[in-house]
């Protein structure tokens, strides 16, 4: 290694082919940003001030806007600050950092999407069960296991990276420190991270993903069984919200990161991942709101009283 210097700063190219279009995509996605942030922070509000939402189904829905929030926040603002910078440099140890927040809070993103289907399941096919099964501290449970298996299972991953040597270019064709992009710059051997992301990426998206499947495939056989059609349809109603978002969520994160040589195409992998890292979270709060009647209530209720405070107020 006495030959080569090595690398301990890398710059983040982005989208840098854009150069002329740099301020528009500012303006946007800043935008995008800004409405995403106060879309699950308005869910989030909503659900811990209404007693109406106070259930386990909202519940997850909550710690969901909270995940998606930090998710886009651990990419976008570094993203923001590039665009009107052409100083795109990112020092190794932060580098690394972005990286373990990234895959930490998505990995336990995925497993809050599996609990939540869990919960539609035990809702719909185990009515009578269903406040004992999912009761308050069990909720609670499930939420903290999820966090806590979705951070601990990125710490060796993350760890194994600090001791690689980066000796060669130091350019990472992505608008974050993506691991692929990353670990193509190392002049160390790879291999056994790389098989252990795709391990991780296996476990937290096909495994979570294919535990949905089967909750919806029993969900489905026990909404048929229902004689009403009125009341087939709001079983049906209950979970479309989720299984949109499920759809959104996974197709992309599927397509980068959940099949072999997926460093050989980083300029389709970026536009990909801005579906998992901003359009994704700045649906979500639209996806969860408009098609949720009891969210459409409590927000129209809110909306009478301030607009009968403002009356009162300016009597």
């Amino acid at each position: 290694m006495s030959n080569f210097s090595i690398v301990r700063e890398f710059v983040l190219l982005g989208f840098s082919h854009l150069h002329e279009f740099q301020i528009l995509l500012f303006a946007f996605i800043l935008l995008i940003y800004v409405l995403t942030v106060l879309g699950n922070l308005a869910i989030i509000t909503l659900t811990c001030l209404d007693t109406r939402l106070h259930s386990p189904m909202y519940f997850f829905l909550c710690n969901f806007s909270l995940m998606e929030m930090l998710v886009t926040s651990t990419v976008v603002p570094r993203m923001l600050a590039d665009l009107l910078s052409t100083h795109k440099t990112i020092s190794l140890a932060k580098c690394l950092t972005q990286s373990f927040f990234y895959f930490s809070l998505g990995s336990t993103n995925f497993l809050i999407l599996t609990v939540m289907a869990f919960d539609r399941y035990v809702a719909i096919c185990r009515p009578l069960h269903y406040p004992t099964i999912m009761n308050g501290p069990v909720c609670v449970k499930l939420v903290a296991v999820c966090w806590v298996v979705g951070f601990v299972s990125i710490i060796s991953p993350t760890l194994q990276k600090t001791q690689l040597w980066f000796c060669g270019p130091n350019i990472i064709d992505h608008y974050f420190c993506d691991s692929a992009p990353l670990l193509k710059l190392s002049c160390s051997d790879t291999h056994h991270i790389e098989r252990m992301d795709f391990f991780l990426s296996f476990l937290f998206v096909l495994a979570t993903m294919m535990l949905i499947i089967v909750s919806y495939f029993l969900i489905v056989a026990a909404v048929l069984r229902i004689p009403s059609f009125s009341g087939r349809q709001k079983a049906f109603s209950t979970c479309a919200s989720h299984l949109t978002v499920v759809v959104l969520g996974y197709g992309s994160t599927i397509f980068i990161y959940v099949r072999p040589g997926k460093g050989h195409s980083t300029h389709l992998n970026k536009v990909v991942a801005l579906m998992t890292a901003v359009v994704t979270p700045f649906l979500n709060p639209f996806i969860f709101t408009f098609r949720n009647e009891k969210f459409k209530e409590v927000i129209e209720d809110m909306t009478k009283r301030l607009r009968f405070r403002d009356a009162a107020a300016h009597r």
